[in-house]
């Protein structure tokens, strides 16, 4: 199984730059996007062999996720059951036989961290949702988490130290996710790796420095980890901020 997540900033721009390309180039088994900042009815993307679903944001050009799929769920579902979170499009998760999927677009702390305290509610909102999950099948997650949970995952990790996505309060709810018992799957096979990150600023040419962090990731249940084949980041694939994540499950 091959399951690939990217965070596409804007879908109708991605797909400009080539994403249909990529798309069938990666040939997974379920495709996930997040931030696709678009409405019903303004893109009508073709994907032969695969099913589609989509969680639009109630505020138009914001947020949004979506799934593709070649294998049908058993059953599919939007947000996390709770209004406070669920205006924004963020989560859609797909049941199959043995475990459930869950795309997720976690909330940005924003600028001067105006949305920590709302991040912190959502975290913990979050969490529960997944353990909830678990009690059924256990959980494979993926998508733009919004944190550098470590110094190596991102280049400049003393200056950035208070700023949104590597605060103390976002890495250790992340750290308190692992404690949880999900397992960063990049880190599982690459603990040290220094170097490769999976979104650049669009400013001060930060991609041609490879200025970048690690904030898109896969998660699994530990009852998983035994399925585990490998996890990459596509660095060089271009088209978004991002560049997609890669999971394989035997």
């Amino acid at each position: 199984m091959k399951f690939v997540s990217w965070n596409v900033n804007g879908i109708r721009a991605c797909v400009k730059k080539g994403f249909v390309d990529v798309f069938q180039e990666l040939d997974a088994d379920v495709f996930c996007i997040q931030e696709s900042k678009l409405q019903a009815g303004q893109l009508d993307l073709d994907m032969p062999g695969y099913h589609q679903y989509w969680n639009y944001a109630v505020k138009k050009g914001y947020s949004g996720t979506a799934i593709f799929t070649k294998k049908e769920p058993l059953s599919v579902s939007y947000g996390i059951g709770i209004e406070e979170h669920d205006q924004e499009g963020r989560v859609i998760t797909l049941e199959f036989e043995d475990y459930y999927f869950i795309t997720v677009y976690t909330p940005n702390s924003q600028s001067e961290l105006a949305r920590l305290d709302y991040r912190m509610k959502w975290e913990e909102d979050f969490l529960a949702y997944l353990k909830k999950l678990e009690e059924t099948k256990p959980v494979v997650f993926c998508g733009d988490l919004n944190v550098a949970h470590r110094e190596i995952d991102l280049k400049n990790p003393k200056t950035n130290r208070k700023n949104a996505g590597f605060t103390d309060e976002e890495r250790g709810k992340f750290g308190e996710l692992l404690d949880a018992g999900f397992i960063d799957t990049f880190r599982y096979f690459y603990p040290d790796a220094e170097g490769i990150y999976s979104w650049w600023s669009y400013r001060f040419s930060a991609r041609a420095k490879n200025a970048g962090w690690r904030i898109d990731y896969f998660c699994v249940s530990e009852a998983l980890k035994d399925r585990l084949v490998d996890a990459k980041i596509l660095t060089d694939v271009m088209g978004s901020d991002h560049c997609p994540v890669v999971l394989e499950m035997k």
